[in-house]
């Protein structure tokens, strides 16, 4: 009787799931179910924990400064990775022994797979706009304008989801070839840890590792982030910042009498020129001055400078101790600051960071082809399922 009845299941089976599409509409509407009525949908709120977090760290950095930019990019990359890694993960070997039963019963494995592709799709979707929302209320401040669309927030978003989907079908395919929930949860932080160390962008890797980084779905993803925050255009700041740490530190400068004449002598630097400007009266005596009685600071440098006596002596050299903070101000902070910045910034670029269309599209047709890639994969992998010891 009870073979009977599988037959009878069986063949109901046949008759009513016989098209690919009607199957992938029957396992669709069970994940949705199982999000609804097995707590599937506590993804969202762990990723909005998580973003957070994340958000509290970058907010005071991000897109202000090139350093702060590019970590924030990278922890947009981690998060956005660390949901689609784990939305997945189990979801194939947690129901294996099902997945057999149906697939001898007539279920085509191609479907259940595409109905994975389109609820993992839309779960993405929910990520990524709670990761913005949340990143945004703990005060990111991310620009307006937009390369691809009007709006950075929406461009952001494409990329975000691309790089969470293409993470979330690495890891089907991984719960695919995993028997337990334990194997595939012990393979996970082995797939996390290559995912973010050969990024390709936070840590310096070996010239013979470099070929790894076009096998990860952060290095495409880290480049089109730092790309559309233009990282290029903000400002190098550590050397300034390192530069004021130093400032009571003392120094023992050597210099020329020729230097400190140009000095003098410099108007574009701001402490010289408002010195140079200073008016002082040559009357005395009488209180009471007239043009003809005064004279800049500036004109009385430049009589002495010209003097043939101190010509004459500008290659001697002399030792001056002075602290850092000192020297600044002589030079001009902001001058010195915004100078250094500059350069920095300018040994800092990076062509795969530039705000082009050339360089965003190509990303993300990169993260779109790990996605196909990886769900042809799963479901190449699952067809073997009936090879399963019974």
């Amino acid at each position: 009787m009870a073979e009977l009845n599988k037959t009878e299941n069986a063949r109901r089976f046949h008759a009513r799931h016989r098209g690919r599409g009607a199957q992938v509409w029957i396992y669709l509407g069970k994940l949705l179910r199982m999000f609804v009525y097995q707590s599937d949908w506590k993804v969202l709120p762990m990723a909005a924990l998580i973003a957070g977090l994340v958000g509290m760290v970058i907010r005071k950095k991000m897109f202000l400064n090139m350093e702060g930019t590019l970590m924030g990019a990278f922890a947009l990359v981690c998060v956005c990775i660390w949901n689609g890694c784990f939305n997945s993960i189990q979801v194939i070997c947690r129901e294996r022994d099902v997945i057999k039963r149906e697939h001898r019963s007539g279920m085509h494995i191609s479907s259940y797979i595409l109905a994975h592709m389109i609820y993992q799709f839309l779960l993405c979707v929910l990520q990524t706009g709670v990761t913005l929302y949340v990143t945004k209320l703990t005060g990111v401040q991310y620009p307006s304008e937009g390369l691809i669309t009007p709006w950075l927030m929406v461009d952001l978003a494409i990329s975000m989801l691309l790089i969470s989907y293409a993470s979330d079908m690495l890891s089907l395919w991984v719960s695919t070839l995993a028997k337990t929930t334990t194997t595939a949860m012990t393979i996970m932080p082995f797939v996390l840890i290559f995912q973010l160390v050969f990024s390709g962008g936070m840590l310096t890797l070996p010239a013979w590792t470099q070929p790894l980084t076009q096998f990860t779905i952060s290095n495409p993803g880290l480049k089109v982030i730092a790309a559309q925050a233009d990282t290029n255009k903000r400002p190098f700041v550590t050397i300034s910042d390192m530069l004021n740490k130093m400032g009571d530190n003392e120094l023992n400068v050597e210099i020329t009498m020729g230097q400190v004449m140009d000095l003098l002598t410099d108007d574009e630097i701001p402490t010289i020129a408002k010195l140079r400007q200073s008016v002082i009266s040559l009357r005395l005596g009488d209180t009471q001055e007239t043009p003809d009685d005064s004279v800049t600071v500036g004109e009385l440098l430049d009589q002495i400078v010209e003097d043939p006596t101190l010509q004459a002596h500008r290659g001697n050299s002399y030792t001056l101790n002075i602290t850092v903070g000192k020297l600044m101000d002589v030079v001009g902070r902001e001058r010195l600051k915004g100078f250094l910045e500059e350069k920095a910034a300018q040994a800092s670029y990076k062509a795969d960071y530039a705000l082009t269309e050339e360089n965003v599209i190509s990303y993300w047709m990169h993260l779109i082809l790990f996605i196909f890639a990886f769900a042809a994969l799963a479901t190449v992998t699952l067809e073997f399922i009936d090879k399963d010891k019974r």
